[in-house]
């Protein structure tokens, strides 16, 4: 059985057959700035900072970064990709048994769970997370749970907070209105509802394996019933979003695409 392309997966993982999208940089790109995409990106995918459920994901991922940033830093490679918009194979079969974390602390020895943390930290609300938001938005035509999955370091728990800032950007003309987005129907978003207390529920049972004394498990039961509770309230905002638009006649855009 034939692997898949790293075009292939880029598109699987990232929505994208961009390379350059996929570091988050533009297609002139400077070496350096290459370096520091391939940084920010490669921290905020980092298997480390990933929930148990989604480290698979979170690890294939960050294997593809590092398999797209040395495709580009490599002069050769990424002048026949440039030119042509594809990617040699047989090259990136040499890369297939490296070990990318490995690799990645190579490149930056001096990265630790720490600096993973507070990028996290540094990224939610910024500009960058902002762009991110908005492209991962025009990407997926408005589709919330696609945007949740391409958005770095975020959860359900960010929705709400995606989904107000999204409704203004509309509102102003800064972006398209999408069906997607603003007339999203009810079993989607039921689906997102229960992807969280199914995350909930974990988080109890979790609780109970480790055999955590009463005061322990009462925090994870907190924790866990907060979580449910965020999920049924935006919920709640996500059905006023739809109130608010359903009778605006949204416009569909175009989706951009990558090469």
């Amino acid at each position: 059985m034939n692997m898949p392309s790293i075009i292939t997966k880029c598109k699987d993982l990232f929505k994208t057959d961009d390379l350059y999208k996929v570091l988050g940089v533009q297609e002139n790109a400077s070496k350096q700035e290459l370096k520091k995409g391939y940084h920010r990106r490669a921290l905020a995918y980092h298997p480390d900072r990933a929930e148990q459920g989604d480290k698979e994901v979170a690890t294939k991922k960050f294997q593809a970064l590092g398999q797209v940033y040395s495709i580009l830093c490599d002069d050769d490679r990424r002048k026949a990709y440039d030119e042509t918009g594809e990617v040699d194979e047989d090259s990136v079969m040499i890369d297939k048994d490296r070990d990318w974390d490995q690799y990645w602390r190579l490149i930056f020895p001096k990265i630790s769970q720490k600096d993973i943390d507070e990028f996290a930290e540094k990224y939610q609300g910024s500009p960058e997370e902002l762009t991110d938001l908005k492209q991962a938005y025009i990407d997926n035509e408005g589709d919330m749970g696609a945007i949740l999955d391409a958005v770095p370091c975020c959860s359900f728990e960010d929705e709400p907070r995606f989904s107000d800032i999204l409704a203004n950007l509309i509102k102003n003309g800064d972006l398209p209105d999408f069906d997607k987005f603003s007339k999203e129907n009810k079993k989607s978003k039921k689906k997102r509802l229960k992807k969280a207390q199914a995350e909930a529920k974990e988080a109890e049972e979790e609780a109970k394996k480790l055999k955590l004394d009463d005061g322990e498990a009462s925090l994870f039961a907190a924790i866990a019933q907060r979580q449910a509770s965020r999920a049924a309230q935006s919920d709640d905002f996500l059905s006023q979003l739809e109130a608010k638009y359903a009778g605006s006649g949204g416009k569909k855009g175009k989706k951009s695409k990558g090469k």
